[in-house]
């Protein structure tokens, strides 16, 4: 089944929404770059990556990643207060623009796919690791430039049939 949401109409909602969060409630000029559609964290080599499940008549998530020293910056200007190293205000604090971003993509596509709930946005932070789907599934992805670094927003979404099947056991060896 495919998405009533076309990959272009997916970006233009992460668009709109990352820069409302950015203009509105950050004061943080941002520009969005070419759309690319990824099914592995191809290039991706750590920092801050805060992720948002989607549950509904369609599943997924939303994520998005930053360095270290941007999630910095991010979070001083949500927080009024200066931070020269990734702790748990940063951490909190990106998870919460995780949370607006894709809270607010979240009720702009609920026109064509229906109501959708959200999870609690997780966070992590580090070196050398890589964030992907579970089956190859594929992200539609805008990078972002801000303060002069990469700040990417993803989206991926699957009809929620569509997994049931492959979370069933094929077997049990005896």
């Amino acid at each position: 089944m495919e998405s009533p949401l076309t990959r272009d109409e997916i970006a233009d909602l992460i668009r709109a929404n990352t820069e409302k969060v950015f203009t509105t409630m950050l004061d943080l000029p941002i520009h969005a770059g070419p759309v690319t559609v990824q099914t592995t964290g191809a290039g991706e080599d750590g920092g801050v990556v805060s992720l948002v499940g989607f549950a509904g008549e369609w599943s997924g998530s939303g994520t998005i990643r930053c360095s270290g020293g941007l999630a910095c910056a991010i979070s001083a200007k949500l927080l009024l207060t200066d931070f020269d190293h990734v702790n748990d205000d940063v951490l909190d604090a990106i998870g919460e623009v995780a949370n607006m971003i894709i809270g607010n993509f979240k009720d702009d596509a609920a026109y064509k796919l229906g109501p959708l709930g959200l999870s609690t946005p997780t966070v992590i932070y580090g070196d050398n690791f890589q964030a992907r789907n579970w089956n190859g599934q594929s992200w539609t992805t805008v990078p972002f430039s801000c303060e002069g670094e990469l700040f990417e927003v993803k989206i991926c979404l699957v009809p929620s049939h569509a997994l049931r099947g492959s979370l069933r056991p094929t077997g049990v060896g005896g």
